[in-house]
């Protein structure tokens, strides 16, 4: 599939639109909470059934995927996500708000255990592809702050949820006019792959686990508290919501093309050689941040993301490069469910801990989690033969 192709910009769209919809809320907490007389601290836990059901939601979703068809998951994704957007909009009160953004949540759920496998099926170069899927992704998240601290500002926190609402349907709309049917569901498709030895496999799959949980856990506690983190180490500085949202997206931005570089990278060279120094990178700027204030924390943080977000290609170049296309799927549904199961957790619990220990705690703690993704990473074997995620075998 060339990455220039309907279907390629249809999905890599999705990917923008998945996590932008899972982040309006953390962008639009504060107006929400300030309409509704409350607290953003108190109000973030009721956001965790998103993240609950983002994890969960994400078996299913694998299964249907491999067994029923991915096109046809697709378009339940766009169109189920932009009817959940408009239904947080209507929300009056914080339970009823909590109710829509766990239905989001099931929704979002599909995207990664479906669109990514759908992209990379047949690509010769998977690992540039899902650096390229990882950069429509965060620029979703960029534009969650920016787009999102724009409509609040001029027109409130509910149209912020109804305008993706409805971009969402119209490309529920195109996914089901232009993608071509499939053949056939993936799970009965030939086999193509060459088992790898037993104990490897098992200790690829482990480290997969263990490094998507802390990464997972990583990527949650930055991309909800990023924009409250700045709005408190730059008070003075900037206090305008929209401005803070311009910043940033303009962090995330910058940090997104560091999937393009870990892609390319990730085609050419041994994963364990790149994943490495990339999570262990994280622990020095998370302790440099927790003790910084003002626009050294905003260079900090633009360096940190950058590594982060460096870091999100490569669960998913493992599962391309260890797993058939046949279970694909599934596999990524398992490891999405472990994964952001946990990580929910980490949103939950986002609030709370800011309010009881403030952001120098939570940027130590983060700095703790790198370092053990960085000992998981560490188990990887140095190089393995990679035939399960391309099309045609190839020798390493």
């Amino acid at each position: 599939m060339s990455n220039g192709s309907p279907t390629a910009l249809l999905l890599n769209t999705g990917h923008a639109l998945d996590h932008l919809f899972l982040l309006i809320f953390a962008t639009a907490v504060s107006a929400i909470a300030a309409d509704w007389g409350l607290l953003w601290q108190d109000l973030m836990p009721y956001t965790a059934g998103a993240f609950v059901m983002f994890g969960l939601g994400s078996l299913p979703a694998g299964r249907l995927g491999d067994l029923w068809g991915r096109r046809a998951m697709m378009i339940v994704f766009f169109l189920g996500l932009g009817g959940s957007g408009l239904l947080v909009a209507l929300t009056r009160d914080a339970w009823s708000l909590a109710a829509a953004l766990t239905l989001m949540g099931a929704f979002a759920s599909i995207y990664h255990p479906v669109g990514i496998p759908m992209l990379v099926q047949r690509t010769t170069t998977p690992g540039f592809t899902i650096g390229l899927n990882g950069l429509a992704g965060n620029l979703g998240i960029a534009a969650a702050a920016a787009l999102t601290g724009v409509l609040v500002t001029l027109f409130g926190w509910r149209v912020a949820f109804a305008v993706p609402g409805g971009i969402a349907l119209l490309c529920g709309t195109l996914f089901a006019v232009l993608v071509p049917r499939e053949d056939m569901p993936p799970a009965r498709r030939p086999k193509r792959a060459v088992d790898l030895p037993p104990p490897v496999m098992a200790r690829v799959l482990l480290v997969m686990t263990l490094a998507a949980i802390s990464g997972s856990l990583i990527f949650n506690f930055t991309t909800n508290g990023n924009g409250q983190l700045l709005a408190e180490r730059l008070a003075g500085l900037v206090d305008d919501p929209a401005t803070l949202g311009v910043l940033l997206a303009a962090v995330y931005t910058v940090a997104s093309f560091a999937q393009l570089v870990v892609g390319r990278l990730i085609d050419r060279y041994p994963l364990k050689w790149i994943y490495l120094p990339v999570a262990a990178s994280q622990v020095p700027l998370f302790v440099l941040a927790s003790h910084a204030n003002g626009w050294a924390l905003y260079a900090t943080l633009l360096a940190f993301m950058i590594f982060v977000f460096g870091a999100i290609p490569f669960i998913d170049a493992m599962i391309v490069q260890y797993v058939d296309d046949r279970m694909r799927s599934r596999v990524s549904g398992m490891r999405l469910a472990v994964s952001f199961g946990v990580s929910s957790f980490a949103v939950y619990m986002l609030g709370p801990t800011v309010k009881a220990a403030g952001f120098t705690t939570l940027l130590l703690l983060m700095a703790a989690i790198s370092a053990f993704t960085t000992l998981f990473v560490a188990l990887l074997p140095g190089r393995v033969p990679v035939t399960a995620g391309l099309p045609e075998p190839v020798a390493r």
